[in-house]
């Protein structure tokens, strides 16, 4: 998803439903005092060297002891009488989700505009464009997400003339679920200024018809653009109340750590909280690669590397577009579009020249690359990166890494390339993929087996908002590569599914690698963080379509509890 693609608000929609749960109790100050048993329980440590235990112990933020209630009793002090006692009676805990890709401010925003996911027509959207109109004075901007047109059955993108029908008053703005297109109505056309003379941005494009007038769709960020700087950015409270909605959201959900691609702003809200003790994830936070150099060490410098709650990490860079909007760049057209092979939204010389400066200065890359062209410039790359500049641990990363040249998959093995992917996409895009590529290039799509056989490293995600944030859809997905009502039989790509441990493995201490944080957390071992989740059933004896049943009954980060379901 795009950093920019929803930095914007839009109040007065129709409601907003969220859950009721316990809320997020705060940082106290004697916490790194605090001691905590954790007795008879099923207990999943991810450490192949003692992968079960019965038990746990937690000493402030750290786990300092594991394993059989013996030795926890025996040679841990579990007897001490002024520690706190949790008797789980069975329940299943495992080292907490850490998602190694996510908006969170854009979810934020998400959170307080029109929800447009689940349309499955152009006329429910234009339903919901209606009543959101109802609801705005004229001339208010009203700004969605979520729409998906490989779920109607058109097939075909909105055009302006058919948010015109529904809001002639109102300048609207439509984001795509992937973050790659939107559609805008005549009215905000009419802000931002745009002619028939006006040129497409490089790496977008500004749709037109058959007579050159704009369609109101808009292909990539350099486009989106155009509209997205007339419209008013949120206030801080709005911001910061976006973003508290989805805190709540990530820990009901498991989560105790994101890896994160916002806005500046939305790093500021996060480090208020944390100053404030009410931060319940740990957040590092991706820095934007075209920045200028002295921007980027600026923000590195301000917003720090080595914090346990929140720091920043990888420089993000789009490098194509999506799949669904057939911008994704491919080395040969599309199967269902003969004339369209995609968007590269940089050229590969300039990408070698920016990669080679910011490498220099010691950041991690990071490159949004789903099309199997946009991967081969993406390896190109950092193998031109590793040359130049000499060997070091990097753990450079590709995002998504949807689409991927046969002949290119060894490449992640030999060059130490992270798959930072997200199974969950892989769920919703079986069921146009075929179409998309054709039954040969099919076969490099979301293919964690075998980039994971090639001697890859996989670190999952979500993509939220673009998918749900509930690990258990991508569990599911890993597993059985099958659509959350099943089907098709065996699994779509069936040699592409992996076991259930290395999809844990992938969640979180993958992730934990993939930000230089093994070690640390992702397992339930002496010295690392008492990230961790009691589960309202032990996963690894679910059947697959149980998964999604899953309930976090308890989020605990740090030691301390920031979720318990009621």
């Amino acid at each position: 998803m795009r950093r920019t693609a929803v930095r914007f608000l839009s109040l007065g929609v129709a409601g907003l439903f969220f859950f009721a749960a316990r809320p997020a109790f705060p940082q106290t100050s004697d916490s790194a005092h605090k001691t905590t048993y954790y007795l008879h329980g099923r207990i999943y440590t991810n450490d192949p060297k003692q992968p079960w235990a019965t038990a746990m112990a937690v000493r402030g933020d750290k786990i300092f002891c594991i394993g059989s209630i013996e030795h926890i009793m025996l040679d841990c002090g579990g007897s001490k009488s002024d520690a706190e006692v949790v008797q789980l009676k069975g329940q299943f805990l495992m080292p907490g989700f850490n998602d190694a890709h996510t908006h969170l401010g854009s979810a934020g925003r998400a959170k307080l505009t029109l929800d447009l996911k689940g349309t499955d027509s152009l006329a429910e959207l234009q339903q919901r464009v209606r009543v959101a109109a109802s609801q705005h004075k004229p001339g208010e901007w009203i700004v969605g997400i979520g729409w998906d047109q490989t779920r109607w059955p058109e097939k075909t993108f909105p055009h302006r003339q058919d948010l015109d029908e529904v809001s002639p008053n109102n300048p609207v703005f439509l984001v795509h679920v992937s973050g790659h297109v939107a559609v805008a109505n005549s009215l905000a056309l009419k802000h931002t200024e745009i002619t028939e003379d006006t040129q497409n941005p490089t790496g977008g494009e500004i749709e037109r018809d058959a007579e050159g007038k704009p369609t109101g769709m808009f292909k990539e960020g350099s486009a989106m653009e155009f509209v997205e700087q007339k419209i008013p950015d949120p206030t801080n409270e709005e911001r910061r109340r976006g973003i508290e909605l989805v805190l709540e959201e990530l820990a009901r959900n498991g989560l105790t750590a994101a890896q994160d691609n916002s806005a500046w702003e939305d790093f500021l809200v996060y480090h208020q909280l944390k100053e404030e003790k009410k931060l319940t994830v740990r957040i590092t936070e991706w820095l934007p690669f075209m920045a200028p150099l002295t921007e980027l060490q600026n923000m590195r410098s301000e917003g720090g590397t080595t914090d346990p709650w929140l720091k920043t990490g990888a420089l993000k860079m789009v490098t194509d577009g999506a799949l669904g909007s057939r911008t994704a760049a491919l080395l040969a057209p599309y199967s269902d579009a003969p004339d369209n092979s995609g968007i590269l939204t940089i050229t590969p010389e300039k990408l070698k020249a920016m990669a080679l400066e910011r490498d220099k200065l010691g950041f991690q890359l990071a490159f949004h690359a789903i099309g199997d062209r946009a991967n081969r410039v993406a390896l190109d790359v950092f193998e031109s990166v590793q040359r130049v500049n000499g060997a070091r641990d990097r753990r450079d990363r590709i995002e998504h890494a949807q689409v991927v040249a046969l002949e290119d998959i060894e490449r992640f093995g030999i060059l130490h390339v992270i798959a930072s992917m997200q199974p969950s996409h892989q769920s919703n895009d079986m069921r146009w993929a075929d179409q998309r590529l054709g039954p040969d290039r099919v076969k490099g799509a979301y293919a964690w087996n075998t980039i994971q056989k090639a001697g890859a490293r996989l670190a999952f995600g979500t993509d939220y908002p673009v998918e749900s944030i509930n690990p258990f859809h991508g569990l599911y997905a890993c597993v059985t590569r099958e659509l959350p009502e099943g089907g098709p039989a065996g699994g779509w790509q069936s040699q592409e599914k992996i076991s259930l441990d290395d999809c844990i493995r992938a969640y979180t201490s993958g992730s934990a690698y993939a930000q230089f944080e093994d070690g640390k957390k992702g397992e339930l071992k002496v010295g690392e963080y008492a990230d961790f989740v009691i589960l309202s059933q032990d996963i690894t004896k679910a059947a697959p379509k149980d998964l999604f049943n899953t309930e976090v009954l308890r989020t605990v980060v740090g030691g301390r509890t920031v979720y318990q379901k009621k």
